[in-house]
């Protein structure tokens, strides 16, 4: 059981088997099985308490696997924005700080910075649209400017996996618009994006894949075939019927 790695991680796809999970040592995500295929932009979403965000972090290599294994997957090839709640806002740090830990994976952490690495921290900055903010501390930014700034944080860290957890909380219009293309643009680059989000309306806009969880897989796919009326009703009734006192192992009745 756990985090496994493919033996040719080449082909990077990555393989949830029998996967089972808890949280807070209630059952989570149940005998979930899918395939995620190199370079797809995949949304996950459900009802609350679907066990969405506790999928990301075991993909994340943040939390344990209790059955069933993650395949072809290794948290040294994952870049993770974890949602904002989970940040301290009020660490005395500047953007350009936070900025450049992304590349503490490729330096380490008490390595200073060259120039070559102040160079690429500008570029990230600036392909987010933070120019002129490099001094700021994060504790004055509007949550658009801070979701900017872990944006170009996560752009550093320049790995295949991408996943984010609920990156369009609280931002404005022109953050989102501005965001939507730096996730573009990993997508054409090959890169694997997975994103857990509830706004259902900007999966069928913008992403191509979805998987509706709850608790259980509903359906994997092209993002309109998952996200139909008849799909949606049956996760909410699966997630309501749902007894947390359950053994983790049993499946929840639709």
């Amino acid at each position: 059981m756990g985090v496994s790695s493919a033996s040719d991680l080449s082909i990077m796809t990555i393989q949830l088997n029998n996967l089972t999970l808890t949280y807070d040592r209630h059952p989570a995500v149940h005998h979930l099985s899918t395939t995620i295929q190199k370079g797809e932009w995949l949304a996950i979403v459900g009802p609350n308490g679907a066990g969405k965000s506790t999928l990301l972090n075991a993909m994340a290599g943040l939390s344990a696997v209790d059955e069933g294994a993650i395949d072809g997957l290794q948290p040294d090839m994952v870049a993770h924005l974890p949602q904002q709640t989970q940040l301290d806002k009020s660490f005395p740090v500047t953007v350009f700080e936070l900025v450049a830990t992304g590349l503490w994976p490729h330096i380490g952490f008490a390595k200073p910075l060259n120039s070559e690495h102040y160079k690429k921290c500008e570029s990230a900055i600036a392909a987010v649209g933070l120019q002129g903010f490099e001094n700021r501390m994060i504790n004055t930014l509007s949550g658009g400017q801070l979701q900017r700034s872990l944006f170009a944080r996560v752009l550093l860290q320049d790995q295949p996996v991408i996943l984010l957890d609920e990156p369009f909380n609280a931002i404005d219009t022109k953050t989102l618009a501005d965001l939507t293309q730096v996730i573009r643009q990993w997508h054409q680059d090959s890169r694997t994006v997975i994103m857990v989000t509830h706004d259902l309306d900007y999966v069928r806009e913008h992403c191509p894949e979805a998987l509706l969880l709850a608790r259980e897989c509903i359906a994997k796919g092209a993002s309109k075939t998952v996200l139909t009326s008849e799909n949606l009703k049956r996760a909410t009734r699966l997630s309501e019927a749902f007894d947390e006192r359950n053994n983790w192992c049993l499946r929840g009745v639709a």
